[in-house]
């Protein structure tokens, strides 16, 4: 999955009742802590991207890359991928900010029209369980490792997103496992967390370099 991709996905239940037992869902838990006590944080992280197998070949192809992804609730984050190749991805409050690099190009969509049901909303948009779970149906998974999971799928069946798994290990965002319709599966890991960072909204702010064409679709 694509930078673009992941992020422009519009299509992330057990019933109410399930979300409001989090004794019996530790996952769930996890996830409502992690929305209710982190405000902001900062973190690096790596992407490991697996298409399925094409006719012919022998294993499936994987692409890694990097980077640093920020946020402060409720509505703004950044991703900024450095390698194998420089892109942004920048949610200033309204507009969801995607800068290609190589392509020297910004795409500028409206935030309200994108992030409702994306990765991006369980993990830096979203506010709390509830209003997740009017988008997702929610559920935890068996933990592993210690880490604790959430298995979110969008209410939506019209998007191309199919499955989200959300990890938190001792209150913090371990990993991210999101599966596309496409059978396309992407992983992000995450490193070197900072819990409720000392972030300000101006840090989100994108201003187009000069000289870029910007694509308002």
């Amino acid at each position: 999955m694509n930078l673009k991709r992941f992020l422009s996905i519009a299509a992330l239940s057990a019933p109410l009742s399930l979300v409001s037992l989090p004794a019996q869902a530790d996952g769930l838990a996890d996830m409502a802590a992690f929305l209710r006590d982190v405000k902001s944080a900062q973190s690096n992280f790596t992407q490991v991207v697996t298409s399925p197998k094409r006719a012919g070949e022998t294993a499936a192809r994987s692409k890694t890359s990097s980077g640093k992804f920020e946020f402060l609730r409720p509505n703004r984050f950044r991703f900024e991928y450095t390698k194998p190749f420089e892109q942004s991805i920048v949610a200033d409050g309204e507009t969801l900010w995607l800068f290609d690099v190589d392509l020297n190009q910004v795409t500028a969509r409206k935030q309200q029209d994108v992030l409702g049901s994306t990765p991006a909303a369980l993990i830096a948009a979203g506010t709390d369980i509830r209003s997740l779970a009017a988008v997702f149906d929610l559920k935890s998974a068996p933990a592993s490792d210690g880490v604790e999971w959430v298995d979110a799928r969008p209410k939506s069946k019209d998007g191309q997103l199919q499955s989200v798994r959300v990890g938190f290990k001792q209150g913090q965002l371990e990993a991210l496992e999101i599966l596309d319709s496409l059978g396309q599966r992407s992983v992000l890991t995450f490193s070197g967390w900072q819990g409720n960072a000392p972030l300000k909204a101006e840090q989100f702010q994108f201003v187009p370099p000069a000289g870029v064409d910007v694509i308002r679709p």
